[in-house]
């Protein structure tokens, strides 16, 4: 047994609806390996149960599996507001949200978060970066202003295959060059706490300072 499947078996397990999610992400979508999955979708469950944040922003829905498992974790009346950029999606969406548990938690928006989340009157607890990574530095300076004192940004894709660390990109790579620049504006920036994990392909936790 591989230290992955070790972890995994001594988790909570994803349950049946997430599982059925996963598969039908590997079945209809492109880049399906770009949904958190049991392990990370755990750790997410986990941060909500926590942080017991009552509005949560994700950027970046895929194909919900994320945005489920936060929703399993958040108490009665909070609400979870994602964001997915790429109007095909949506019908998938929509189905898989809506015949959830947690459907009434869950309020999905698409279109570009750039543009929407600023016309928005709310002020958030906790958010989830897991979308462009070309924007990442634009959605956390977004973000940030608009996040209550004590909240916390979860960052995902931070290592980026592990290119991040390795530095001087091909000047085309736009990708490995946002995640980078994301990672020193953060690494820089005294108004947050922040720690990178190495689950998967890097999770940075951000802590806004009272």
């Amino acid at each position: 047994m591989n230290t992955e499947d070790y972890i995994l078996s001594h988790i909570d397990p994803e349950g049946d609806y997430l599982h059925a999610l996963w598969r039908d992400t590997q079945l209809k979508t492109y880049y399906g390996q770009m949904a958190s999955g049991h392990l990370q979708g755990r750790l997410l469950k986990m941060l909500v149960r926590m942080i017991r944040p009552q509005r949560i922003i994700e950027i970046g829905t895929f194909s919900g599996y994320s945005a489920l498992c936060m929703a399993e974790g958040m108490d009665e009346g909070a609400e979870l507001h994602t964001f997915e950029i790429f109007d095909e999606q949506e019908d998938f969406l929509r189905k898989w949200i809506g015949n959830s548990p947690y459907a009434n938690r869950i309020h999905l928006h698409i279109g570009d978060a750039l543009q929407m989340v600023p016309q928005m009157d709310i002020t958030w607890d906790m958010a989830f970066i897991d979308a462009d990574k070309r924007h990442y530095t634009e959605y956390y300076r977004m973000l940030l202003p608009r996040m209550r004192r004590g909240a916390f940004i979860v960052a995902d894709n931070t290592l980026w295959y592990g290119r991040a660390a390795e530095g001087n990109p091909r000047e085309s790579d736009a990708q490995t060059h946002g995640i980078m620049d994301f990672n020193d504006t953060v690494a820089a920036d005294t108004r947050v706490e922040k720690v990178i994990l190495p689950l998967r392909d890097g999770l940075t936790l951000i802590h806004v300072k009272d």
